[in-house]
């Protein structure tokens, strides 16, 4: 049986409709989301290391849940009204769980961080200037989601920041599968797409499709896309299960770096996605793409959404919006 609980469930739960969780140190639900920034979670769950690290804590037969929800919005929600234990979702959504909860939502610890590509095939859209009302842009969860935000942040410096917002109205929640197809169709209203390895890397095989913004020109160096967070009640009360997902996204981590190839298998087996081997592992191997627990640009991030208007509480410290199992790292 695969480690992974079928997509049907997971539309149960965003809606609502599915059984709460109870946190508590026999069984733990935990979301997930496609793409490459999510590889150490996945391997977390197909290696069991989650139970491997909880076991050697003294918290043994731990039962791990996973649940695909490919929105960080949703994720979010769904954390917050105690529906899931822990999600995996981007550096914007922790920080407005973060803000909205008066920081009852931190982080646990950061899965990956790597450049994200804003591709269009509109012929006639080079610069952001030239997104028109004809132009649809897809991001995985609208204001919070890191594309959301560095969409803003690009609009500001290219366009002006009384213009931050300006593209805003041109921006449709989709999931990134759903978005690819999307923007390959020669009819369909989204023509853009800013998003993450391997999609982007998907859509820019098609010779119509062509990049806009790169955020790692915007940030200037790495930046987390993707984080895995929980309720302070949760940490509280399952202190050793929260350091056991802390260290089984370290040995994941390790395994990336010591053996590449085997972790693209892994990864390729349990996501079906239409990649080679060898296509993984060249993203893997790209610029910018990191995989550490540490958080990197969470705070540009915040910096940010404060401005924007998205957080009404800016942090003064990324450790503000994490728990302490990272703060020995030199995040930022």
């Amino acid at each position: 049986m695969r480690w992974m609980t079928c997509a049907a469930g997971a539309l149960l739960l965003s809606l609502g409709l599915a059984a709460s969780a109870v946190a508590e140190v026999e069984k733990v639900l935990i979301s997930y989301q496609p793409g490459l920034t999510c590889m150490p979670v996945i391997l977390a769950g197909t290696n069991k290391l989650i139970q491997k690290h909880a076991a050697a804590a003294g918290v043994g037969n731990l039962a791990v849940d996973w649940i695909l929800l490919a929105s960080g919005g949703a994720a979010m929600e769904a954390l917050i009204s105690g529906n899931i234990d822990v999600v995996t979702a981007g550096a914007g959504n922790l920080l407005a769980a973060w803000d909205r909860t008066q920081g009852e939502v931190k982080g646990l610890a950061a899965s990956s961080g790597a450049p994200m590509l804003l591709v269009t095939r509109n012929p006639n859209v080079t610069t952001l200037a030239d997104f028109s009302d004809k132009d649809r842009i897809a991001i995985p969860t609208l204001k919070t989601s890191p594309q959301a935000v560095m969409l803003q942040i690009a609009a500001a410096r290219q366009l002006g920041e009384d213009n931050r917002h300006k593209l805003d109205p041109l921006t449709m929640r989709v999931s990134h599968p759903d978005a690819v197809s999307a923007v390959l169709s020669d009819n369909n209203q989204v023509n853009s797409h800013f998003s993450l390895p391997p999609y982007q890397q998907m859509e820019l095989k098609d010779p119509r499709v062509h990049v806009v913004v790169n955020s790692y020109d915007l940030v200037g160096g790495p930046l987390t896309n993707v984080l895995v967070f929980s309720r302070r009640q949760f940490a509280d009360e399952n202190p050793k299960i929260a350091q056991a997902i802390v260290a089984a996204l370290e040995e994941a981590d390790r395994l990336i770096q010591e053996d590449p190839r085997k972790a693209a298998e892994l990864y390729l087996t349990e996501t079906r996605e239409k990649l080679t081997v060898d296509e993984l592992v060249e993203m893997m191997k790209q610029p910018g793409v990191v995989f550490s627990t540490t958080p990197s640009a969470t705070m540009l991030m915040a910096e940010q959404m404060a401005k924007g208007g998205t957080l009404k509480t800016g942090p003064k410290n990324w450790k503000e919006f994490f728990f302490p199992f990272v703060h020995a790292q030199p995040g930022n």
